[in-house]
């Protein structure tokens, strides 16, 4: 199975990447979290900014909005 996980606590949180390192023994998953925790910014929208994607590997990438 294809899984996409992503968060608003960004790319380097602790549990994002326990849950896809044990989902990995069985799945295939990519990962897109932000740059930066944004916890609290669900009503955002990036109007003024171009929302930017950045790949990391292969299966990880981050983006700015």
């Amino acid at each position: 199975m294809n899984i996409l996980l992503t968060n608003d606590d960004g790319i380097e949180s602790e549990g994002l990447h326990i849950l896809a390192d044990a989902l990995r023994t069985v799945h295939d998953v990519w990962i897109t979290a932000p740059v930066h925790e944004r916890s609290a910014a669900s009503h955002a929208i990036s109007l003024k900014r171009h929302v930017e994607i950045t790949a990391l590997d292969e299966r990880t990438s981050t983006c700015s909005g």
